[in-house]
């Protein structure tokens, strides 16, 4: 299934508190219940002013269904097409 990077610009977030946080983690977790298998939230990191969210999705469709489900910004997706790390130096 492709993985995609998200970016959702939402000011303040990295003040928020922890259960807040866990209240978007529900909402989030309950809209792709609803959404079924073919979209998969792999995790998130959270910045002073954005989010950037990795998802597994058999379309870039489903992850803007997520979103106004869930009534979530989307500023930016983008599918990855490779991953690197510091064993990618060692190749």
């Amino acid at each position: 299934m492709p993985k995609f990077v998200i970016e959702r610009s939402i000011p303040g977030i990295g003040g928020v508190s922890a259960g807040d946080l866990q209240g978007i983690s529900q909402k989030s977790c309950s809209v792709l219940r609803e959404l079924g298998p073919d979209v998969q939230w792999v995790h998130s990191y959270v910045t002073g002013d954005k989010i950037y969210c990795v998802y597994n999705a058999a379309s870039e469709q489903q992850l803007h269904d997520h979103a106004r489900l869930g009534g979530f910004p989307i500023n930016s997706v983008a599918r990855v097409v490779s991953t690197i790390d510091p064993t990618t130096a060692d190749a």
